[in-house]
């Protein structure tokens, strides 16, 4: 697990600015402050992965952001970050980051990762420990960790502060697109859509 850390800290350590398709404007300042910001050091320090540190393995598929919602010093810098922590059998479902590409770097374990672009055609690899892979901007994506047995770890840098997600699964079946629609969308009926809007409905909390 040590090693797993130090992988991390230097992961995260990268300037993987400027990924191509970077999806934001060019800013005419050295960087963006909000009105009123004390800036020094601390603006542009983010301490939220932390901890990740010494962590134990997942238990539930897992993201640990850092864009311009949670880092605010990134606004026109075009770059985030996240950590992806799969357990055993997970699955990153089918999504899209509509403002900027994804380079994925596979720090621990394995995964069957995918995108299929514009015209259909599915683009799918096998990735082991030490590997990258890019999601071109826009284009559906997945990460599947087909191992039964042990978890996989994957820091994702992004050519956009804030690439934004769109899930596929949720967007279609989890909003409030009428099931008429989505039945001949999907050539089928009414009660399988509802079904499916089910399985997708997250439990009540509990107190």
């Amino acid at each position: 697990m040590a090693k797993y850390e130090l992988v991390v800290a230097l992961v995260l350590s990268l300037s993987l600015f400027r990924l191509t398709s970077a999806g934001d404007p060019d800013i005419l300042t050295d960087f963006v402050a909000p009105n009123g910001t004390n800036v020094d050091g601390n603006f542009f320090t983010y301490t939220g992965m932390r901890s990740l540190m010494g962590f134990n393995p997942p238990t539930t598929f897992t993201v640990t952001k850092a864009s311009l919602k949670e880092f605010p010093a990134l606004d026109g810098q075009s770059v985030s970050f996240a950590v992806l922590e799969f357990p055993p059998g997970s699955v990153n479902p089918p999504h899209t980051h509509p403002r900027g590409s994804e380079l994925l770097f596979l720090i621990y374990g394995s995964l069957e990762v995918g995108f299929v672009d514009t015209t259909n055609k599915l683009f799918t690899q096998t990735l082991q420990t030490g590997d990258m892979f890019i999601f071109p901007k826009g284009l559906v994506h997945y990460q599947y960790n087909f191992n039964q047995t042990d978890f996989a770890v994957a820091v994702s840098a992004f050519g956009s502060a804030s690439a934004g997600t769109v899930s596929v699964p949720v967007t279609v079946f989890g909003t409030n697109i009428d099931d008429g629609i989505l039945a001949k969308s999907f050539n089928t009926n009414v009660s399988t859509i509802q079904a499916l809007k089910v399985g997708l409905t997250p439990p009540p909390t509990k107190a």
